[in-house]
């Protein structure tokens, strides 16, 4: 096991994810969103945050690189000033040897130069979601009176561009834009926009996915990610697509490396709502409802240190009924080593229980983007085998358009044991776990 894969050499948990929920207020009214409380305007008080990473660098669990996402609501409503703040006091906390980055994935509606400003200043990852041309955006990010936001996003987007700040889009897949790789790849194009995620509509909470429920939803995902690989590559314009380039190293690493799932360990990703309560695993399972597990919160921050929260018997139900659910994957899926062990909320809201494998989830999110590559590389092998005699030494790999972004050969260097926190290039680690993010 490496030793920034969530769980250390010597049984602790390796927290390497912070999701903060600095209010569940969201601007706008998605009709896919999954949080239940995206009405109240609480705010998370910067005495909450002073104490949650009091709690967490106390611990001694930090990995080396601790990444921290503002989530779950719209973080933007809040002022420039209560970042600043929040920041600020997390930097003086910070203990040598620990390098943080701050993420924010936000609807890009109440971007200004301020925000700008503040983002350059801190080098903050962003996350901007639009699902496309107006159409498909519109159909389901709109306002609380059903109007459309595709217009003042777009504009956020644009002002990033103008103030050269670096920043990724995720666009949800629903059933119809499935079907339109050609048109969202000539609006990312248009819009000058090189760093692409897909989340796929998912069933979470009080939603179902017209997607999920369709009659064959994965071969649907593979030809629109086939297409839409292949012309991207063509126009070598997009420079991150992460459902192939971020999985590519989690196809082709070091002979018995273990791959990162920090969604399975214990803390290997903490959550913290606005009021302080802690959960882990999957940041969707703040803000729902199970007896079984005491709504999937483990303590408070305000009240309760991280080793009693581990102790907890909600974290310790979790964790028993997940570590089943990875064991399961473990005997039954042959895909076990690229994604180790799921997603648990998809799991619970798939298939009703931690304690199961495979959901449909894993056949969009984690097979079909193998499949698709491991397909490529057998026809890149075989061009190879036909050309290698005609090709110079000093020709490029690539191969019928098709061009691996960072590992061109069959048997690539090893991946870098921690995540690249440059400002200008795609934080993998980061967009791994913003599949949750609207």
């Amino acid at each position: 096991m490496r030793p920034d894969t969530p769980s250390s050499c010597d049984g602790r948990p390796l927290i390497s994810i912070v999701v903060l929920q600095p209010t569940p207020f969201c601007n706008i009214d998605c009709r896919y969103c999954y949080l239940p409380e995206r009405s109240n305007k609480a705010v998370m008080h910067l005495g909450t945050v002073i104490a949650a990473f009091d709690r967490i660098f106390s611990s001694g669990w930090c990995s080396s690189h601790l990444t921290v996402i503002w989530h779950a609501g719209e973080p933007l409503v809040l002022p420039v000033s209560y970042y600043q703040a929040a920041f600020e006091a997390i930097a003086l906390m910070c203990p040598p040897g620990i390098e943080l980055r701050h993420s924010i994935q936000t609807n890009g509606m109440l971007l200004n130069s301020e925000w700008c400003d503040f983002i350059k200043r801190w080098r903050v990852g962003i996350g901007v979601s639009i699902d496309g041309p107006r159409h498909l955006h519109d159909a389901n990010r709109v306002t609380r009176s059903g109007k459309g936001t595709f217009h003042r996003t777009l504009e956020g987007i644009r002002l990033l561009r103008r103030e050269q700040v670096p920043f990724h889009v995720i666009s949800v897949l629903s059933e119809k834009s499935m079907h339109a790789p050609e048109e969202l790849l000539d609006f990312y194009l248009s819009e000058g926009i090189d760093d692409v995620c897909f989340n796929v509509e998912e069933s979470e909470g009080s939603h179902v996915s017209g997607l999920l429920t369709s009659a064959d939803p994965a071969t649907s995902f593979r030809q629109f990610l086939d297409r839409f690989w292949t012309l991207s590559r063509q126009s070598s314009r997009i420079h991150f697509i992460r459902e192939i380039d971020g999985m590519i190293s989690r196809i082709f690493r070091p002979e018995g490396t273990a791959v990162d799932n920090s969604q399975v360990e214990p803390f290997g990703m903490i959550n913290i709502d606005c009021r302080g309560n802690v959960s882990s695993f999957s940041p969707e399972l703040l803000g729902y409802k199970n007896a079984d597990y005491n709504d999937f919160i483990v303590g408070n921050v305000l009240e309760d240190s991280l080793p009693d929260m581990l102790r907890s018997p909600a974290m310790r139900a979790m964790a028993r009924d997940i570590s089943a659910g990875v064991e399961l994957c473990r005997q039954e899926c042959e895909y076990f080593s690229v994604c180790g062990g799921g997603a648990p909320v998809n799991k619970l809201t798939e298939n009703g229980s931690f304690a199961t494998s495979r959901t449909q989830f894993c056949r969009l999110i984690q097979i079909v983007p193998t499949d698709l590559i491991l397909s490529a590389l057998d026809r890149l092998e075989g061009e190879f085998d036909g050309v290698a005699a005609a090709r110079a030494p000093h020709q490029s790999n690539s191969v019928a358009g098709y061009q691996f972004k960072s590992t061109p050969q069959i048997v690539p260097d090893p991946p870098p044991a921690t995540p690249n926190f440059r400002p200008d290039s795609p934080d993998v680690a980061l967009h791994q776990i913003q599949r949750g993010s609207r």
